[in-house]
């Protein structure tokens, strides 16, 4: 889902509209139409009834954007960001930088919102429709909907199933619990997927078998939604534990070249000459004295010296520490290889082996192969050598978002230094 269109920044938080939300309000609208028509003692004028239908539409959006509110507030008082909150077609959504660190922080972010809901529902169904019996009996309906439509939303939410806030409620109290918050992931993820196909089931029937349309439709896309995001919060499961268990050794490549520091400049010159144009720009030089691993080569001194001075110089008087390299242990988790790519300015890393010797290299393309072999996916060679050639993870890997949330999150813990030299 894309972000949609900004309208206006509420607490630092930018309120988004996604198109699909106007599909949803005329929906909205003509329902509420129809229920004012119906209840309204005399025929009203159609622009009326339209117009109650619009308005009771619109406040109804307004009470899921308390809703959404409510989840912010609480997580911006926990200490982690909201980027946005976007209403769209099923109804509105927070988006955060990070999860927070503790279930109880993330109990308290999860029931703000149904409690906000519950709330409104309470005052419009007890005070807000009395008060408004008095002014007009259209007026009292209108609370009174929008009341009962209030209570829907807080009691739909509390269902025990994510993506629901029922369900990232249950998530906290296991991880709470047990203390594996990937405990509580599993069990919430299992019974939103039990809710899903029960709404499928339940929204089929009423669609082919009891003519329930709008109903039915709703109860179908909801499960759909849902299904899809149990889908995806089993691969997210599925990657961090690759992310945990696979190690940098078996994920490396041998992206480098090895020259005696003795050798002149002309040899580094026709070792990239030698290359092809792709993969010779990407290679590290590194440099050897008598089997020892010294420094490293750039192509400065080429574009800096004469070709005259090639044959004279040598690599031994231009060399750089070989310690200057971003580097990590080959027995180093994969989720740290996440993070010191991130930190490293050419996005590769030098791996060493427990001798602290250079054994091969890692750079984004090497690593999502690795993952990606191990769930069972296999790309395209075009699709791997163009992420190659821009330094990025193929099809758009979030895997830095997905390590931060692992961290974040209690499932790991992060070292004090996310890279290890010789």
């Amino acid at each position: 889902m894309g972000e949609g269109w900004e309208l206006m920044k509420i607490r630092g938080i930018p309120l988004r509209v996604h198109p699909s939300w106007f599909v949803i309000l005329l929906l909205f609208t003509w329902i509420s139409q129809n229920q004012v028509s119906a209840a309204a003692e005399s025929s009203l004028p159609a622009w009326i009834s339209w117009g109650l239908g619009l308005i009771t539409a619109l406040l109804l959006f307004l009470s899921v954007l308390l809703h959404e509110l409510g989840h912010s507030l609480v997580a911006l008082r926990e200490g982690v960001k909201v980027r946005s909150i976007t209403l769209f077609f099923l109804g509105g959504v927070a988006s955060v930088e990070r999860e927070c660190s503790t279930p109880m922080a993330s109990l308290r972010v999860a029931a703000a919102g149904p409690l906000v809901s519950l709330v409104l529902a309470v005052a419009l169904l007890t005070g807000g429709v009395y008060a408004a019996d008095h002014v007009n009996p259209l007026l009292a309906n209108l609370v009174g909907q929008l009341g009962g439509l209030n209570l829907l939303l807080a009691l739909f939410n509390l269902l025990p199933g994510l993506p629901l806030d029922g369900g990232l409620i249950l998530k906290a109290l296991v991880w709470q619990w047990t203390g594996s918050q990937r405990k509580g992931v599993q069990v919430a993820t299992a019974t939103g997927r039990a809710l899903s196909l029960s709404a499928m089931v339940l929204g089929g029937w009423l669609l082919f078998f009891k003519g329930g349309g709008i109903g039915g439709l709703w109860l179908l896309m909801l499960g759909w939604f849902g299904l899809g995001a149990s889908r995806s919060q089993t691969q997210l499961l599925a990657l961090q534990k690759v992310l945990r268990e696979l190690n940098v050794g078996q994920a490396a490549g041998r992206n480098f070249r090895v020259l005696e520091d003795d050798q002149s400049l002309r040899r580094l010159s026709q070792l990239r000459l030698s290359g092809s144009e792709e993969q010779s720009p990407q290679e590290w030089v590194l440099v050897c004295r008598s089997g020892r691993w010294v420094g490293y080569m750039t192509d400065q001194p080429l574009k800096e010296l004469p070709v005259q001075q090639w044959d004279r110089q040598c690599l031994a008087d231009h060399m750089k520490p070989i310690s200057e390299l971003p580097a990590i242990g080959e027995k180093a988790p994969l989720w740290q290889a996440v993070m010191a790519l991130e930190q490293a300015e050419e996005g590769r890393l030098l791996v060493f082996n427990v001798a602290g010797l250079p054994c091969g290299t890692l750079d984004r393309i090497d690593l999502s192969e690795a993952v990606l072999k191990r769930l069972g996916v296999r790309l395209p060679v075009q699709f791997l050598e163009a992420a190659r050639r821009q330094n990025t993870y193929p099809l758009g890997m979030a895997l830095p978002k997905v390590v931060e949330s692992m961290v974040s999150g209690g499932l790991v813990e992060q070292p004090e230094a996310s890279s290890s030299t010789s």
